[in-house]
């Protein structure tokens, strides 16, 4: 039975299902990187899904998996339904793959109801949104959507010297190949994305979901500051070249310029590594990671550049060195009007008050938009939890996401043969 309930306990225990080996790397914990032994488990169990759903399933050039249910006409264009199926580092086990099983779950529904539409249903478990494994991000959308530089990504090199491109080979994959990814804009009709929020604001206001109106620009920065190694017992302080401390007050000063900020500016340092890293080594250099975002472009460059000067005479005072090298920019993504006034009526259809609210967490929906119209849906995470073991999401909100996206294909059909 795929009565509306059912559909949402399932799709959250099947999220369950994929948070352990051997769709985990390690064991008591949901690590999933792109191009993974856990990825292709992953992969394949989904193609068990997809197929038990009804749809014709491949891998395409980039990594990705795409479920197709096919219109009332052969070779209509499709409304792709998705997420990411990679996690971070001791992630939750709902940030992405939720969307992913959502989709699944709606074509099985048509399929049980016997519906054929004018349009396709692509369900796209995207390979790579986190860049949890090489320091750039959303490299699977991107390929689809046709804005992938294959020369600024295949030479990347994740923590243990692999390159992109050799995990693709190793993948089973042709890395030069990757563009063959593209789709064409005549084959995609809209993408349609269900993710949990990330963030409190539904919690706080009692609402399971929330319709989202766009998504934030971000940058995000490598930045080293070289010294002098020396013996941690010998080397007197004032005669230190200690990169150490002058990467804390850059951090200290992006916090200052982050908090003085608006348009809900935020900045992150979530990677940070002392070389050569022994107790008794004063460090030859410190490497740190610096994300940006604000809700606009221009706060967002205007954030890069300050804290950019200031860590270049942070570093000049202390007699240091310093480099910062952008690894990623992605600009600010509104979500198409007609396709997110499309949504919270349907989420309305609920008797639900539908509540609009912007996203600060990326996703391959801002992406996407460079290629088709884009709509968003948030489902509710308890305490606003995310990237994080603690993340957590109910059955009954997953089945009204569903539901939502059932009415939200409804309404999109009518408009169709209108």
């Amino acid at each position: 039975m795929t009565g509306d309930f059912e559909i949402g306990a399932r799709a959250k225990a099947r999220c369950d299902l994929l948070g352990a080996p051997p769709y985990s790397e390690v064991e008591d914990q949901l690590t999933r990187r792109f191009l993974t032994p856990a990825h292709n488990a992953a992969l394949e169990r989904l193609t068990l899904w997809m197929t038990s759903a009804g749809m014709t399933v491949r891998r395409d050039a980039a990594g990705n998996l795409v479920g197709r249910y096919e219109g009332q006409a052969p070779d209509a264009p499709a409304l792709m339904i998705g997420s990411h199926i990679d996690s971070v580092r001791n992630g939750g086990r709902y940030d992405g793959p939720l969307g992913i099983m959502l989709g699944i779950d709606v074509v099985e529904a048509l399929r049980d109801a016997s519906r054929r539409l004018p349009f396709a249903i692509e369900v796209i478990a995207f390979g790579d949104e986190e860049g949890s494994r090489f320091p750039a991000s959303m490299s699977c959308s991107r390929a689809i959507a046709g804005t992938l530089d294959p020369d600024a990504v295949l030479d990347m090199r994740d923590a243990d010297g692999v390159t992109l491109a050799q995990a693709f080979t190793a993948f089973g994959l042709d890395p030069q190949r990757i563009t063959d990814a593209r789709r064409k804009p005549s084959e995609v009709l809209a993408f349609l994305e269900a993710h949990i929020e990330q963030g409190p604001v539904l919690e706080a206001e009692g609402l399971a979901l929330g319709v989202v109106t766009a998504i934030a620009a971000q940058k995000r920065l490598m930045v080293r500051i070289t010294g002098m190694a020396g013996h941690a017992g010998t080397t007197p302080m004032a005669l230190r070249k200690d990169p150490g401390p002058a990467a804390a007050e850059c951090i200290l000063a992006l916090e200052r310029l982050c908090q003085a900020g608006t348009d809900n500016l935020v900045g992150t340092v979530g990677r940070l590594t002392a070389l050569p890293g022994a107790f008794n080594v004063i460090p030859g250099a410190v490497e740190f990671s610096m994300d940006i975002r604000a809700e606009t472009s221009a706060t967002r460059d205007a954030a890069v550049e300050a804290v950019t000067a200031e860590i270049h005479a942070i570093a000049a005072r202390r007699g240091l060195s310093a480099s910062v090298t952008l690894m990623q920019a992605l600009s600010e993504s509104p979500c198409d009007p007609g396709l997110t006034a499309m949504l919270e009526a349907a989420v309305g259809d609920l008797g639900l008050p539908p509540r609009r609210l912007p996203s600060g967490a990326g996703h391959d929906a801002m992406v996407m938009a460079a290629l088709c119209p884009t709509a968003m849906l948030f489902i509710r995470c308890e305490g606003g939890i995310s990237h994080n073991p603690a993340e957590s999401v109910t059955e009954a909100d997953c089945a009204l996401a569903a539901q939502a996206m059932l009415h939200f294909i409804d309404k999109l059909e009518r408009r169709e043969r209108a």
